[in-house]
């Protein structure tokens, strides 16, 4: 079956960045250069910027990563968010994740009750990507 994963683009943080999301969601992260990649036409001095990162955290969670040379056009992310949901089996790893990714981001709608049910919250997190954290509600799925 495909997979649809996040790709995330940075200017000159996508080490940093996905060092961070490796601290915060676990899992294994595999990076490679420009410098590790022959004539990828980054210019000198950009041979440490990430070519290419992917972090595989527990349960299949698969987030991506490269840093944008400046001989190519960079803008911030805007008008999507990562999403991180689950069920009530999750709570404990998903209040961690959000803990650890409102860690010097911000807190657009706290994480706490919905009304639909379970939890939810949003946040821009220290690199300015934005983040939408869910745990289902299993009471409410499994009444209907």
């Amino acid at each position: 079956m495909p997979n649809l994963n996040p790709y995330l683009s940075f200017r000159d943080t996508a080490r940093e960045a996905m060092e961070f999301y490796q601290g915060v969601l676990g899992g294994d992260l595999a990076v490679s250069t420009f410098g590790d990649m022959p004539d990828s036409g980054a210019a000198e001095g950009e041979e440490n910027l990430v070519m290419h990162a992917q972090l595989n955290a527990p349960g299949g969670l698969v987030l991506m990563a490269s840093d944008t040379p400046t001989g190519m056009e960079y803008q911030k992310p805007q008008g999507l968010s990562v999403s991180l949901s689950g069920g009530s089996v999750d709570t404990d790893y998903l209040h961690r994740a959000w803990d650890g990714l409102v860690d010097g981001g911000t807190a657009i709608i706290p994480l706490g009750a919905a009304p639909w049910g379970g939890e939810f919250g949003m946040l821009v997190d220290r690199f300015g990507i934005s983040w939408m954290v869910a745990i289902e509600d299993s009471f409410s799925s499994q009444s209907d």
